[in-house]
């Protein structure tokens, strides 16, 4: 259903630096870049993240209640993804763990303050 989400960011430079490591630990990469914006996804056609500074130049801020939820294949791409986020010095908002029976999932916030949910469906 979601063709993208984009997070803004006020030093893309940061923000492109910790999503390469950390995304890269659920096989993501950059797929497009131009500059402005920077988009993420597993493979060309599917679901991507965006990054980069508000069409408006203005200042970007984090939204109370948002939470991007990135689906990843099995627990421990879980837990390696979350590892790398406080590796990388991103504050934990709750450690990997089984919030309910088709769910398992580790949050943080990025350098901009987003929080971030890891997550394995089913």
């Amino acid at each position: 259903m979601l063709a993208y989400v984009t997070l803004g960011s006020n030093n893309s430079e940061k923000a492109v630096e910790f999503y390469d490591a950390v995304l890269a630990e659920m096989g993501a990469k950059r797929f497009f870049d131009n500059g402005r914006l920077h988009f993420y996804g597993t493979e060309p056609g599917q679901a991507m993240l965006a990054i980069g500074g508000p069409y408006d130049e203005g200042t970007a801020t984090n939204g109370n209640g948002v939470m991007p939820a990135i689906g990843v294949a099995d627990r421990e791409t879980v837990d390696r993804v979350y590892a790398k986020a406080i590796e990388l010095g991103a504050p934990s908002e709750g450690e990997p763990g089984e919030r309910m029976p088709t769910f398992y999932g580790g949050y943080f916030r990025d350098p901009d303050g987003h929080k971030i949910c890891i997550c394995k469906l089913g």
